[in-house]
């Protein structure tokens, strides 16, 4: 979408094109008080910073719409063909799969959440190394993060889904 056009639509369609993107309302909200943008890149600067820090309820909210890492994601909503796509170059092998399905559980037994990270642009193996990683985390240090991985895969989707060229 060309950004001169985003800002030129009204409140429900701009939140239909950033909610696939941006899983939290306050969030999408804070995005679209800022409109106008000048270009991509303002939406985007905006993006990364607007409605810190997510509470826990809204991250919990927002995973809602995230499947398990190394799980296709089912359903025809714009959010599941944003999440196949982030996990399609993912190379994953029986063993893999089966150690990112004992570390989803860990995790999910943990924290009491789906285990969330953009998979776009790492491997099988680098996710599930992050996974053991992250579950040496505190709670509180573990909501952080997952607040930072949804930013990073809200931006990944924002810049997929605008064209970088600067309004009028």
């Amino acid at each position: 979408m060309n950004i001169s056009r985003f800002n030129a639509l009204d409140s429900n369609a701009a939140t239909a094109v950033l909610q696939p993107c941006a899983d939290i309302v306050r969030w999408v909200e804070a995005i679209l008080a800022a409109r106008p943008f000048a270009s991509v890149n303002e939406l985007l600067e905006t993006a990364a910073t607007a409605a810190s820090p997510f509470t826990e309820a809204e991250i919990d909210a927002a995973l809602a719409h995230h499947p398990r890492i190394g799980e296709r994601a089912a359903g025809s909503s714009a959010e599941a063909a944003l999440s196949r796509g982030e996990q399609s170059g993912l190379d994953i092998d029986e063993q893999v799969a089966a150690d990112l399905l004992a570390g989803n559980r860990a995790y999910e037994e943990r924290f009491s959440r789906v285990f969330l990270i953009r998979a776009a642009g790492r491997t099988s193996e680098g996710i599930l190394a992050e996974l053991h990683r992250r579950l040496g985390n505190d709670p509180a240090a573990e909501v952080a993060e997952v607040g930072e991985q949804l930013r990073a895969i809200a931006l990944l989707r924002l810049t997929s889904a605008f064209d970088p060229v600067p309004a009028r």
